[in-house]
């Protein structure tokens, strides 16, 4: 089965899953996956925690692909600069063509840049290999001052990272008054607060970063940040952790949807087209189990996810027997580890923001204590947080099943993007 050829343009996780997905879905043609490092695919969550904290080494991120993935082609270190999906070619940027039957859209993201007055030398981003090599050299320097700008997932996992390396001045800056309040709610934001501040972890919250202060007249290396109510945190070094911008440059020009990583159908075709799917963080499609809403979710779970159902939707298209397959309907799962306690979720908190229930514990009274919070939409129970240790993070597991086996919910908000 399966003469041809599908690329994937992207080799991180998501190219990954998506060739061995590709082989499980009984396509047995040729897979080219194309990526801009010089790696093979790796863990990329470790890289703010246990990579920068010195407890892994970088060897040991690389993931083992799978036997039934041994014939496929690795173009690394190469880039995908454009595409014309009506022709069925990808160019990539040492200026040859790719032809292709099937195409993978995995591109994923890269960080935002703040674009504020200032030097840049000092000022840092984690998302690649080299990010955390580099940001780990001048964290392992004595007297060094960090400040942190973005409190969300990875700001809170580098500060406390960052701690646990003897880092005696860290700082978190945010626009927002609590960390992670976005994708949390109010309530476990405050309780990560003060777990937080009880381990070292200074902050700086309600207040935007204007500028850098700089060596050499502000032309030089970054000595200071800031902040939009004049204030002004010295810093040696700064992490950047202000979210993400989707890698879908090379896709413009074909009439595709790109506002916020790629659009996707139920099926994550792409425009469309049931020769393009998309997966990983890069895709945007609508989550059957939820609303129809399209969203992306930057989840790790979500690159084997997608992987799984796009390489069965192109398979099944390929081989010319399309139809049957069921909507895409993920149960959302991540967790962060932060200092000594994890963050631990199931299903999709963000729908349930504004009706937050405390399921067991007493984050108000106890803010070391296990505690677990229920997310709920219009009266139903659509996420769980758990924040402590194992115990509170096995309770969060208990809801997996109901969460799971929920019949699709319907909200005001049907149709729209």
């Amino acid at each position: 089965m399966g003469a041809g050829r599908v690329v994937v343009a992207g080799a991180s996780m998501g190219g990954l899953r998506a060739a061995e997905q590709l082989r499980a879905a009984g396509w047995a043609g040729a897979v080219t996956v194309v990526g801009d490092e010089p790696h093979m695919p790796y863990n990329r969550p470790p890289l703010s925690k246990e990579v920068l904290a010195g407890k892994a080494p970088f060897e040991s991120l690389a993931f083992t692909p799978k036997a039934s993935t041994a014939d496929v082609e690795w173009r690394l270190g190469t880039k995908v600069v454009a595409a014309r999906l009506s022709e069925r070619i990808i160019e990539l940027d040492d200026g040859e063509t790719l032809s292709y039957d099937g195409l993978v859209v995995a591109t994923g993201m890269r960080p935002r840049r703040l674009r504020c007055p200032g030097p840049t030398a000092g000022r840092h981003t984690v998302r690649t290999l080299a990010d955390a090599r580099a940001l780990r050299d001048e964290l392992t320097r004595p007297g060094v001052r960090l400040v942190v700008v973005g409190a969300g997932f990875i700001g809170c996992e580098v500060a406390a990272s960052a701690v646990g390396l003897g880092v005696t001045e860290v700082t978190v800056v945010d626009p927002l008054p609590l960390p992670m309040l976005g994708p949390l709610g109010e309530l476990p934001a405050r309780a990560l607060l003060k777990r937080h501040e009880k381990r070292g972890v200074r902050f700086a919250l309600g207040a935007p970063v204007a500028s850098f202060e700089g060596t050499d007249g502000g032309g030089g290396r970054v000595t200071g940040v800031v902040l939009g109510d004049g204030t002004v945190l010295p810093a040696d070094v700064v992490v950047e952790c202000v979210g993400s911008v989707a890698n879908t440059e090379w896709l413009k020009g074909n009439g595709l949807d790109l506002s916020d990583g790629v659009l996707t159908d139920e099926q994550l075709r792409v425009g469309g087209l049931p020769h393009v799917v998309a997966v990983g963080d890069v895709a945007r499609f609508p989550n059957a189990r939820y609303d129809g809403v399209p969203r992306r979710v930057e989840h790790w779970s979500i690159p084997t996810d997608t992987a799984r159902h796009a390489a069965r939707s192109l398979a099944a298209h390929l081989h010319g027997t399309d139809g049957g397959l069921a909507p895409f309907a993920p149960l959302p799962t991540f967790w962060s580890d932060q200092h000594d306690f994890r963050l631990q979720s199931f299903g999709a908190p963000v729908l349930g923001v504004d009706d937050v229930r405390v399921l067991d514990g007493d984050p108000e009274g106890d803010p070391e204590g296990d505690v677990l919070v229920g997310y709920h939409r219009d009266d139903r129970l659509v996420g769980v947080v758990a924040l402590g240790g194992q115990t509170a993070a096995v309770a969060a597991a208990r809801y997996r099943a109901q969460l799971l086996h929920q019949p699709a919910l319907t909200a005001r908000t049907q149709g729209t993007s």
